[in-house]
């Protein structure tokens, strides 16, 4: 077996999906997911045994284009992300009625097939492709299935589309020179293609306009908030948990090594920016009075430390970044989906409307406190291990780094934790609040479950993805 299987499980689940009617679409996506999940433990056992499961095939002689999925630890670890979140999203959405139900999930697996074959690619064209084929689905989602005045939903949308497209065009005119230099898109290709200073400069700047803005990275945040406000919350957990992502992911894996001598010289201007969103978003959170909103902000927060990590060039940053990454994939979409649950009840994001949930419903209290408390970084948690990991190598850098990135857990606390007492405590609201439902409480045990076993225990992950980045600093310190 290698790693085209999951795309083609992916990618047939689709088409199963569509075809199988508005009745039985949840089901038959929700069992493709699985398989395809399978599939990734699968060829995560195989890896691991040492057999190779990359595939490289001729496919495009002119220009020279290969079919080129390589798995090694760092791909793996975000096409597991992608696997896992992916059954969650769906599993999460059955409370939810949806018109075109066939339409709306076979997107879902869609865009889980593009996402992850974005974390696949080892052709820069090919990886080109996936990359935007990601971005039609959740277009489509937003769009028809999204929140509030339909006007104010397809402005917010087209808006993130044409931000997204166009930062990707600058990062394909930036393929096309390295293929000229290179005569090839395959990934150890392009590493070895020697440039001056001023090539990687361009070449720095083309990718980093299209990663800033799917992280995103301030001042490229404009169409964020909106854009997740308006998501239904299953696109809204797509964007969050995984699309930002294949930016963060796409730094390390493509940016760092292309441009290494353009990221050293200028590593102190990126890791502010990282950390000027970590600032910025926090103190927006603060302010705002829709649950979604702030969630929105929260996240803007911690992916500008994640990328304040990968931009250090240190093992540790990159390191850390990574287990931010997955650990922040999780307790977002936990967090969407505990304000979802919410809405179900009072339909009303507006946190002033909401309180009293505490004495209505313990079991669901108790999840979100979780899930609140993994946000702002608590030791034993998923998140604590990624941010303590990335903040020491800012520490190494400077440590002022450190300490102004440190405001996340500072400020993140505040803010999650006075949300919380607005939401769950204090009056109660007149509207009944159900406890929470099994298909509900199975999804938020599932993630539960991750942030507590990898927040004790992190090797597996380590383990995995340490030889990979390893490898890519080698490249990087070459130059």
């Amino acid at each position: 077996m290698n790693v085209s299987t999951i795309l083609i499980i992916l990618l047939i689940g689709a088409f199963a999906t569509y075809f199988s009617g508005d009745k039985l679409a949840s089901k038959v996506a929700l069992l493709f997911s699985l398989a395809a999940l399978g599939c990734s433990i699968v060829l995560l056992n195989n890896f691991s045994a040492g057999e190779n499961i990359s595939v490289i095939n001729s496919w495009i002689t002119q220009p020279k284009i290969s079919f080129a999925l390589n798995a090694d630890g760092l791909g793996l670890a975000m096409v597991l992300l992608t696997a896992a979140l992916t059954p969650i999203i769906i599993f999460s959405s059955f409370g939810n009625e949806y018109k075109n139900a066939k339409g709306f999930y076979a997107l879902i697996l869609f865009m889980a097939f593009a996402m992850t074959g974005t974390f696949l690619a080892a052709d820069g064209l090919l990886y080109y492709i996936f990359w935007e084929l990601a971005l039609i689905p959740i277009y489509f989602i937003a769009l028809i299935w999204g929140n509030g005045d339909a006007e104010e939903r397809r402005k917010a949308v087209v808006k993130f589309f044409i931000y997204t497209l166009a930062g990707s065009l600058f990062m394909l005119t930036a393929f096309i020179y390295l293929y000229q230099k290179a005569g090839s898109f395959l990934i150890e290709d392009l590493y070895k293609v020697e440039l001056s200073a001023c090539e990687q400069f361009w070449i720095f700047l083309a990718f980093f306009l299209a990663y800033a803005i799917k992280i995103p990275i301030i001042p490229f945040h404009t169409w964020q908030a909106n854009v997740y406000q308006k998501a239904p919350t299953a696109g809204t957990m797509l964007l969050s948990g995984i699309m930002l992502k294949m930016g963060l992911y796409s730094v390390i894996r493509w940016q760092l090594p292309l441009a290494p001598i353009v990221a050293k010289e200028y590593m102190y201007i990126f890791i502010g920016l990282g950390i000027a969103g970590v600032i910025y978003g926090s103190i927006v959170a603060l302010r705002q009075k829709d649950l979604k909103k702030l969630l929105a902000y929260s996240s803007l927060a911690h992916v500008g430390l994640i990328a304040a990590g990968s931009y250090t060039l240190t093992l540790d940053g990159l390191r850390g970044a990574v287990l931010q990454m997955i650990a922040h994939g999780f307790v977002v979409v936990g967090l969407f989906f505990a304000a979802e649950v919410i809405y179900r009840r009072f339909e009303t994001r507006e946190i002033g409307e909401m309180g009293g949930i505490r004495t209505q419903s313990p079991k669901f209290t108790s999840m979100f406190l979780i899930l609140v408390l993994a946000s702002v970084a608590l030791p034993s948690t998923f998140n604590f291990v990624g941010e303590f990991t990335v903040l020491y190598s800012l520490s190494q850098i400077n440590i002022w780094f450190a300490i102004l990135g440190g405001t996340t857990i500072i400020l993140g606390a505040y803010y999650m934790l006075r949300m919380f007492q607005h939401v769950m405590l204090g009056e109660t609201n007149s509207k009944t609040f159900a406890d929470v439902s099994l298909n509900e409480g199975i999804s938020f045990a599932v993630i539960i479950a991750v942030l507590l076993f990898f927040g004790f225990y992190p090797k597996p992950i380590t383990d995995l993805i340490t030889p990979s980045l390893e490898t890519i600093l080698q490249v990087i310190n070459k130059n």
